[in-house]
């Protein structure tokens, strides 16, 4: 696309298809979020899921480069599975409503992690130009895939804090339906922590043990840094992995290229890394973390389903995590959704997001909260509180 687009005010805004397209100054206004900036967006470009095509916007004021912003459209009906871990009639129901009302889907924001990374800007600006800005990017790619025949089904604004949210709806969001899934689990780190010690001294005599007793289990599971080449070497098993557990899931929307991590570890270097977990010198497990400022960002991992029960594998692989954004001075850790209680245990706590929603076919619009608050697949868990001694 390329082209500048009037808005309301000062503003204008470029939409791009290709990394190289992109303004010199991107990088200098996303210089605080890692997952706007080009090396992860390259990333996308170069494995992105095969049913997503990813938009780049620039927003300028007065001409002068202010804003980012990040656009996916997803073919939604192109997926084999959208999760098979919950086989139930309610399940069927919403696979079929996905492959014919809701197969085109576009998102203003990121729909492959958690968090409020859709958009950034370099200085100050009100909320009422923030929402026309998104809306009139969203209005152009719909344009854009209408030129080509293609209709966008469902527009979703995604991932806001509650601030932001409540501000957004007072403005051009506020004919859209707000929808809160499951929250986003954050781990803000006691500064005072400044190793693993620290960190496992802080627990209730419960978790103490819980923390020992994980420890004991893994014995014999040996964890380490891949580098480049041992990822390449390591990808169809590690895809492998992720796949396990992705298909698991109770919902998708995509599946990642099979070169994912290879050309994530390409790109970003020493800000991505993927650590391994090797049983008998099998493969068994990984992990990968982004280093994103003073956030360490979780991202996907998989492991063998019976190590995983055997070795409690995941639950080290949480306190991994944990002690490595304690030891390398991290302020928060951003564990994401899924697996919201056991998460709790290790010390994160749910911030509620928001997402706005609508469907392009007005009927259907009309009761989106109905249909919507039926799809959503609800998840019952109870919070832990691991630093407080009467947590049952």
């Amino acid at each position: 696309m390329g082209d500048i687009f009037l808005t309301l005010k000062q503003f204008t805004f470029s939409i791009h298809q290709s990394i190289s397209e992109l303004p010199s100054t991107w990088n200098e206004v996303a210089y605080e979020n890692a997952f706007l900036q080009t090396p992860y967006l390259e990333v996308l470009e170069k494995s992105a899921p095969i049913n997503m095509k990813c938009f780049y916007i620039a927003i300028y004021e007065n001409s002068i480069h202010i804003g980012v912003a990040l656009a996916q459209y997803i073919r939604v009906g192109e997926l084999e599975s959208f999760g098979d871990r919950d086989n139930c009639f309610k399940t069927k129901v919403r696979d079929f409503v996905f492959r014919n009302f809701a197969s085109n889907v576009l998102f203003i924001g990121n729909n492959m992690i958690t968090g409020q990374n859709g958009y950034i800007f370099n200085k100050p600006v009100d909320f009422c130009s923030i929402s026309d800005i998104l809306t009139q990017c969203s209005d152009e790619i719909i344009k854009y895939f209408k030129n080509r025949g293609i209709s966008i089904h469902i527009v979703s604004f995604k991932d806001f804090y509650s601030d932001c949210s409540e501000e957004l709806k007072k403005y051009h969001f506020k004919n859209l339906y707000e929808f809160n899934v499951q929250p986003n689990m954050i781990f803000n780190l006691d500064s005072n922590w400044k190793c693993k010690d620290d960190y496992v001294n802080a627990f209730s005599k419960k978790y103490r043990d819980q923390y020992k007793r994980s420890h004991k289990k893994i014995e014999g599971v040996i964890c380490k840094e891949l580098s480049l080449e041992e990822i390449t070497s390591n990808e169809e098993k590690i895809y492998d992995l992720y796949y396990y557990v992705a298909k698991n899931a109770p919902f998708n929307t995509f599946f990642l290229s099979k070169n994912h991590f290879s050309t994530f570890k390409k790109q970003c270097g020493s800000h991505f890394k993927l650590f391994g977990y090797f049983f008998e010198e099998k493969l068994v497990g990984f992990h990968t973390i982004l280093l994103n400022g003073e956030i360490l960002e979780t991202y996907f991992l998989g492991y063998d389903e019976q190590i995983q029960k055997e070795k409690m594998l995941y639950l080290n692989m949480l306190y991994n995590m944990t002690e490595f954004g304690i030891e390398n001075g991290f302020k928060k850790i951003i564990f994401g959704r899924t697996a919201l209680e056991i998460k709790s245990s290790i010390g994160a706590k749910p911030v509620m997001m928001s997402g706005f929603i609508y469907h392009r076919n007005k009927i259907i619009n009309t009761f989106i909260d109905k249909i919507f608050a039926r799809l959503e697949p609800k998840v019952e868990w109870q919070q832990r509180h691991p630093f407080q001694k009467n947590d049952k």
